[in-house]
């Protein structure tokens, strides 16, 4: 595995190569349509359909609308769909890589090793020119082991105490951060001290990934400095993967807060902060 990003080229000559990687089709946005629909119109050659709401997450509740999926439920899940410990895998969305990321942290924290995201998604994909299916692959049973804790995370305490004393990172829209615009959550508002870093701002405008050095800078000028905490969260845990992983590939380390803003507000004694 030589880094968290692949492209569409290398992804193709992967795949006409043996073995051939496992690829996971995560398509998906937040109401809808479902994913699965996309998928039957057309996916990546040997593609299996992993749905968020199902299999990367556990059901909704007080740990937040997509809280973290039951070990056994989420090993189970990856091995019918041919994921094995040793496989190389490849996960991908449409296009700006949010519910790929949920993907590859899904997987990391569970122990996987050599999970890569399909840059710039399917649509880099069809404008490389390259082929796809409306076909649906039976794969092969795979023998992935789940062990969670592979990946740092937060809780509501740990995020708070981030925000204090290390930098907390809200992937949210700025609005949505500000409290002028929340159209999912109940409650509007961020976790007093975070800092609103729009997910947005960490691609481009074809839904690729910034370079490292773009990546580094704007993380720096956000507040991120060696040798800091630094955690991220989102309205409930998928944005927020998305910028862990833009931040992984800025040589930042990062943690997830899997129940992010949808678990603070279940509890209403812990602030809530408006404005920027």
């Amino acid at each position: 595995m030589t880094g968290p990003l692949v492209t569409a080229t290398a992804l193709a000559a992967e795949l006409a190569g043996s073995p051939r990687p496992v690829i996971l089709d995560v398509r998906w946005r937040l109401g809808g349509p479902p994913g699965i629909d996309s998928y039957r119109e057309g996916h990546l050659p040997g593609a299996v359909f992993v749905d968020l709401d199902r299999d990367l997450s556990g059901p909704p509740g007080p740990g937040g609308r997509h809280p973290l999926p039951d070990t056994a439920a989420f090993e189970r899940a990856m091995r019918a769909a041919g994921v094995s410990q040793r496989s190389r895998v490849v996960v991908y969305d449409d296009a700006d890589a949010v519910a790929a990321a949920r993907a590859w942290w899904d997987l990391r924290y569970y122990g996987h090793q050599d999970v890569r995201v399909l840059d710039g998604g399917y649509r880099a994909w069809l404008a490389a020119g390259l082929e796809v299916t409306a076909g649906e692959p039976a794969p092969q049973p795979g023998d992935f082991t789940a062990r969670p804790g592979q990946m740092p995370v937060l809780d509501a305490t740990s995020a708070q105490a981030t925000a204090r004393s290390g930098l907390l990172l809200d992937a949210r829209s700025a609005e949505r951060f500000r409290g002028e615009n929340e159209h999912v959550d109940p409650v509007a508002g961020h976790i007093p001290g975070a800092v609103s870093a729009p997910s947005t701002g960490n691609v481009n405008s074809d839904g690729t990934f910034r370079d490292a050095a773009e990546l580094t800078a704007r993380f720096a000028g956000l507040g991120i400095r060696a040798g800091g905490t630094v955690g991220a969260y989102c309205g409930s845990g998928v944005t927020a993967a998305h910028e862990v992983l833009a931040l992984a590939l800025a040589g930042v380390p990062a943690a997830l807060y899997v129940g992010s803003w949808s678990n603070w507000i279940t509890d209403p004694a812990r602030p809530v902060a408006t404005g920027s």
